[in-house]
């Protein structure tokens, strides 16, 4: 009987510490979603674990960068579609840097947004900010491009430019900036897609792509902000 009583005692107190990690769990995800608005129970879960999964990842993260080469077809005779259905002419980014990121809503760096924000705002005066929301892994943004607009303004504040959802990686139906992102018969040097979500690819001023950085590594990140400061060489 005290050995069943001893055991019985065990489980008990074992699932006293289960169930105040459970309170724990939910009071922090509560707490830092406490500004979220119509998140799925995963965006809010995915939102909370964004430093952990951002820490899990960055030992893996990797950074291309381009010292020489330059397009072979012109980065400003690319036109893409914003989400509203409204036509975007890339010769009204010249003379600015570009920051070009494939996006999705429910995947573990959909935190990014808030940083690509503020990215945005701090240097408005040199560089642009362009989303590209994509379905293309686990299929993490199912949502329209109405749904999309909604959930990045309300819950990070997005204001800058989104384009309609399409196709990143490469097939027959990939979008045109990104086929010339991952073309080196395009762009001069870089042959690499998006390997998963938020990956980043940075244009300069003359057009040229000089940079491209794994979902991984934040868009505020020193590697980001030097690359961004840089100043071009003639």
């Amino acid at each position: 009987m005290k050995s069943a009583s001893y055991k019985l005692n065990k489980i008990k107190k074992i699932g006293s510490i289960i169930w105040i990690i459970l309170i724990i769990f939910v009071t922090y995800i509560l707490i830092v979603n406490r500004n979220s608005y119509d998140m799925t129970l995963r965006q809010k879960v995915l939102k909370a674990f964004y430093p952990v999964f951002m820490w899990w990842k960055g030992g893996k993260a990797k950074a291309i960068t381009n010292v020489k080469e330059r397009p072979v077809v012109s980065f400003y005779s690319l036109t893409s579609t914003l989400n509203n259905g409204q036509p975007f002419n890339f010769e009204t980014l010249r003379g600015k840097k570009v920051l070009l990121v494939n996006t999705a809503s429910d995947c573990g760096f959909t935190n990014q947004y808030e940083d690509l924000q503020k990215l945005y705002e701090q240097y408005m005066d040199k560089l642009i900010v362009i989303g590209f929301p994509a379905n293309d892994f686990k299929e993490q943004e199912r949502g329209t491009d109405e749904e999309i607009a909604r959930f990045c303004k309300v819950n990070f504040g997005v204001t800058f430019p989104l384009m309609k959802k399409s196709t990143v990686i490469k097939s027959e139906n990939q979008n045109k900036v990104f086929k010339w992102l991952s073309d080196s018969l395009l762009n001069g040097w870089n042959d690499k897609q998006p390997p998963w979500n938020f990956s980043k690819y940075l244009v300069n001023e003359r057009g040229e792509l000089t940079n491209y950085f794994d979902p991984s590594i934040s868009p505020l990140s020193n590697e980001v902000l030097t690359a961004i400061l840089a100043k071009e060489k003639n």
